[in-house]
This record gives C-alpha cells, structure tokens and sequence, in this order.
C-alpha cells in the first residue's frame, strides 16, 4: 500500500454535532467536489454496517463507489471501507473527532489507497495529489459543518 494522507481542522461546532454531520454520510457533495452524488443504501440511521454509494469524478473520470462502515463510535470515531472494484480503492478511510471544550471540535480526516489493475501504476500519485490537498479538505469539511 502505497500509504495514506490526512488533514485536520478545528470546527466551531460541538462534537455531536460535528459528528451528526459527518455520519449522516450524504454530506460529502459539499465539501468534496469530486464527489458528484451520494446516497445511504441500507435502511435506518447511520451505522456499523451502513453502506453509502456514491458517483465520483476524478481526473475527467466517472467511477461509482460503495463503501460501508467499519467502525462507528459516537461521537468519536467513523471508519469505512471501500467495497467498490475500481482502479484506485480506498481501503481504509475515517474521521477521528476530538471534543475542544463545549463549543468546539478537531476532526481528522484520512484515507489510505490501493491500486488495482493499472491503478497499481497511477496509485502513488493519487495519493500525492490526496496528500497535498489534505489541510484544503479538511478546512472544506470544516465550511460545510459550520454552514449547516
């Protein structure tokens, strides 16, 4: 595994409610704008086991993606898996939620990638690319919180 990026931000918003948000799962088109459409494909709320589907756009691409919770802590922790076959996968991805007093939260984002395919050829850039724009997305993710 060619290793994975993360990025970190501190939201004006309590953990429940940074972690509301994040979980619900759907939320991802406001602050990805690779991500064109996301929906919940299992029944009932957010949870270990919930899988979401997506439509994303990479690099003029379009790929569909499903990935399920792995691990799901409130209101600390979210992990998923990319159940997807694609050329680049996620293989493990998460947020880590730390409360900052009442009113405020840091969130860690990341992903760890693999390659698949011709994506074993392509993955370490991916990554780079995912890399460099970690404090970006987490500062996304942070706007979008904060503006619901």
């Amino acid at each position: 595994m060619p290793g994975q990026f993360s990025g970190t931000a501190v939201i004006d918003r309590p953990i429940a409610d940074v972690f509301e948000f994040l979980a619900a799962g759907t939320n991802d088109p406001k602050f990805s704008p690779r991500v064109v459409e996301m929906a919940k494909k299992t029944e009932g709320p957010p949870g270990l086991g919930t899988i979401f589907v997506s439509t994303v756009k990479d690099a003029g691409m379009t790929t569909h993606r499903e990935f399920e919770l792995v691990d799901f802590v409130a209101p600390t922790r979210i992990r998923w898996s990319e159940r997807s076959k694609n050329n680049i996968t996620v293989t493990e991805g998460g947020y880590d939620l730390e409360a900052i007093g009442d009113s405020q939260t840091r969130v860690t984002v990341f992903n760890s990638f693999a390659g698949h395919g011709i994506g074993k050829l392509i993955v370490g850039f991916a990554r780079k690319a995912a890399a460099k724009d970690a404090p970006a997305f987490a500062e996304r993710i942070k706007a979008a919180v904060e503006a619901s």
